[in-house]
Order: structure tokens, then sequence, then C-alpha cells
């Protein structure tokens, strides 16, 4: 009996201990943004959100997001087809290094997109011949969104690949069917939750970067400027209001993105 109660205390401990670092580290600071966003009511909210200059930030956000995103759906995918399909030197190595951009700190990050492709770079200058800049303008951004979100596709898909049923291929090829039919009919859909699920969430990842875009993006007002760095100009000149408002359009669209993340999993794992 003794034994029975232990257990049940610890377990009652334990979750309690979990739920209140949940609450304390997750749920309060949320819930903060949203009251601090209202906390002088509705109009100024609206007028915080409807800012041109903050509208045009976010705006800008979610099209260089949905860039980016896209970006990675294709070149995540033949990445994570490579390493899943192919046996070569150095293929650990690679696959290692997929997850670097978890690791690294976002503003190193920036610094190698601004050394690599800056004014006084190859790549940079080459790019000033051909008569347009990549530093300092949207395609920065882009590099640097696609840098600090480039696991996501790739960590989605490689599960998938590994789970496939090589003789539903086989089959396949045996009744006839080329390679390309076989990829894009038997291949490719078992893929698809995982590509969906990881551009979502590199979409949502790439919504909230700051770290890596802000030394590449110039930050000029309607055309580099984008949200988080807006919010962040926002809390400098004293106006947590207005940093709260963009805030919570950029939290409420990375919930709803997480809730289709759920779902996409949850019906490739009730398949």
């Amino acid at each position: 009996m003794n034994i029975i109660l232990r257990n049940r205390l610890w377990s009652f401990g334990f979750r309690s201990t979990i739920m209140l670092y949940f609450i304390l580290l997750i749920v309060l600071p949320i819930i903060g943004i949203y009251s601090q966003s209202f906390t002088l009511g509705w109009t100024p909210f609206w007028e915080s959100v409807t800012d041109p200059l903050a509208w045009k930030a976010v705006l800008l956000t979610v099209k260089l997001s949905v860039i980016a995103a896209l970006v990675n759906v294709v070149l995540g995918t033949m990445i994570g087809w490579v390493l899943i399909r192919y046996r070569f030197p150095g293929r650990r190595l690679l696959n290692s290094l997929v997850d670097l951009p978890f690791a690294l700190p976002t503003a190193v990050g920036g610094l190698m997109i601004l050394l690599l492709l800056g004014p006084n770079s190859f790549a940079g200058g080459l790019a000033e011949k051909l008569g347009f800049e990549i530093v300092f303008h949207e395609p920065a951004i882009i590099v640097a969104m696609v840098f600090v979100t480039f696991p996501f596709v790739i960590r989605g898909v490689q599960p998938l690949l590994e789970e496939l049923d090589k003789s539903e291929e086989e089959a396949s090829y045996t009744l006839g069917a080329s390679k390309a039919r076989t990829f894009f009919q038997v291949i490719f859909p078992s893929m698809l939750p995982g590509i969906l699920s990881g551009a979502m969430l590199a979409f949502s990842r790439a919504l909230a970067e700051f770290g890596a875009v802000v030394l590449v993006a110039g930050n000029i007002p309607g055309k580099t400027l984008i949200a988080s760095v807006y919010i962040f100009g926002e809390i400098e000149s004293d106006n947590a209001q207005g940093a709260a408002a963009v805030s919570v359009l950029l939290l409420t669209l990375s919930f709803l993105i997480l809730w289709a993340v759920n779902l996409v999993q949850s019906r490739r794992h009730g398949k």
C-alpha cells in the first residue's frame, strides 16, 4: 500500500512539475503578449496593426517566408532523397551537417551570409557587375531564411523514405511503370506528409527570424524591413503596445500553422 501511495505521489509530483514548467515557460508569456497588445483597448491595437509601416513589414515577411519555404521544399526533398537512397563517401558527415543551422547562433549565420555574398565578396562583386545586389536587399533575406529553416523538410522526408515499403516500388517497376511514374504515383504520396509538415514548420520559423536577417536585410522601411526587426525597433522606441500588436499577428499565424502541422501528422499516423 505504501509503495502504491508513493508511486502515485511521485507521478503526481512529476506531472505537476512538468505542467508548472510548461505554464511558466510558454503559457504565461503568450498570455502576456496578448494582454499587452490590448492594454489600451481595441482601437489602439487596430491602429498599431494597420499602421502602413507595420502592415508592409508583415506582408513582406509573409511573402519572403513563403518563398523560403518553397525553396526548402525543392532543395530539402532532393537532399533528403539523396541522403537516404545513395551511398557515397562523406554521406554521414553531410547528414550531420544538416542540423548545423539548429546549433549555430543565427547571428553567426547572418555574418556568414554577409561575408559570402556582401559587396566585398566574389559572389557579391559578380552580382554587382550583372546589375543587381544581394546583401541589404530581398535576396539576402531569403537566403538567411532558407539557411535557418534548412533542416525541416529534410528531416521530415527522411523517416518517410526509410519507412517506405520497397516492395510497392518494385511492384510498380514489374508492372512496367517508368521511374518517373513510379516516383510520382508511389513514392511521392508517401513523402508528401513530411514535405508539407516540413514546409509549414519552415514557414513558421522564417516568420520569426531575427538574428540572421537583421545583419543582411538593410532594414529599409517599406522595402527590406521585416516584422521581427520592426518589433525590435518598436521596443527600442518604447512602444511596447505596438510591438505586441504585431507580435500577436505573427503568433496567431504560427498557432494556425502548428495546428495544420499536427493535423497533417495525425492523418499520417491514422492512415
